[in-house]
């Protein structure tokens, strides 16, 4: 149940944060929900939408929701479609997610903003490649299926981040993995993973397993000791970098938020263990940083 409850959250929160972005960009854009199960999440989609029904007007906003529901899923749906404005077109299609190639195109959802769920389908290519005719496309997958970050990398999206959801009371672990272009967007899908983790598993009842720090608990501040030593070793492998490439390599390699990354560089600054140029001023954008202490000033005697 707090899988469930992550996963109904992290929708929630991911909406809230691109529904926004969608409008201003577009006069029209569509969000697509395909379900292999049980489409649970789907009503508490339709109520964010209708919390946007003001910046709704002069936009045009189709949700199609793609799933095995049975005949009482349009009814379900209808409670809450019947509060949206006239302005969104919500379309309950029959099926698994193997159509929604179809149903995307069907919809003309190619050229404007797009944002798709896939829950608990395999992401084979033909799949992910119809969640990529959006401009800009974004999408989230949800499920057991291993090799989710591979699969959205093949599919084109430039930025990829992958979370393994790990119940504390043993039942199998979760995967999450989001697909975008935009940086913005890969920041609000890490924060609003940790915050639906926080708010409905109770702290500890689910945990993140992390490519480089193992599990971590669920917390404002989880400790930043794994992140350190993996930002070290990004600037030794690459050379040195921006913050904002450093951001991005705590985003997509690991279990961590922008906001961790951001906490770890100033500690590695504090201790010398990296140097920064400019030396001075704001932690962040193009500041460039480098492995290793400063150099010491040489002696003018």
């Amino acid at each position: 149940m707090s899988i469930d409850a992550v996963l109904g959250g992290l929708l929630v929160r991911q909406l809230d944060h691109w529904l926004p972005g969608a409008l201003h960009r577009s006069r029209r854009a569509t969000l697509a929900l395909a379900y292999a199960g049980d489409p649970g999440t789907a009503e508490a989609a339709l109520r964010v939408v209708a919390g946007f029904a003001d910046r709704l007007r002069g936009r045009r906003l189709t949700v199609l929701v793609l799933a095995d529901g049975g005949p009482e899923l349009p009814a379900r749906l209808g409670v809450v479609e019947a509060g949206l404005p006239g302005d969104v077109a919500v379309h309950v299609v029959p099926g698994d997610p193997t159509r929604l190639p179809v149903v995307l195109k069907a919809a003309g959802a190619a050229g404007a903003p797009l944002l798709t769920l896939v829950d608990g389908a395999a992401p084979t290519p033909t799949l992910l490649a119809a969640t990529t005719i959006g401009r800009p496309a974004e999408v989230l997958l949800t499920g057991t299926a291993t090799g989710l970050r591979p699969a959205l990398t093949a599919a084109g999206f430039p930025l990829v981040a992958e979370a393994e959801l790990v119940p504390a009371d043993g039942t199998p672990a979760h995967l999450v993995a989001f697909g975008t272009g935009l940086d913005k967007s890969l920041e609000a899908f890490k924060d609003a993973l940790w915050a639906a983790t926080a708010e409905a598993a109770d702290g500890d009842a689910v945990r993140h397993r992390d490519p480089v720090g193992g599990l971590l608990d669920v917390g404002a501040d989880p400790p930043t000791g794994p992140l350190r030593d993996e930002l070290l070793a990004e600037l030794t492998r690459h050379g040195p970098r921006t913050v904002t490439e450093l951001r991005r390599h705590a985003l997509t390699a690991t279990a961590y938020r922008a906001g961790d990354a951001g906490r770890a560089l100033t500690e590695l600054v504090d201790a010398g263990a990296v140097t920064r140029d400019p030396e001075h001023g704001r932690l962040g954008g193009d500041v460039l940083i480098s492995a290793g202490p400063a150099p010491a000033a040489r002696s003018t005697a």
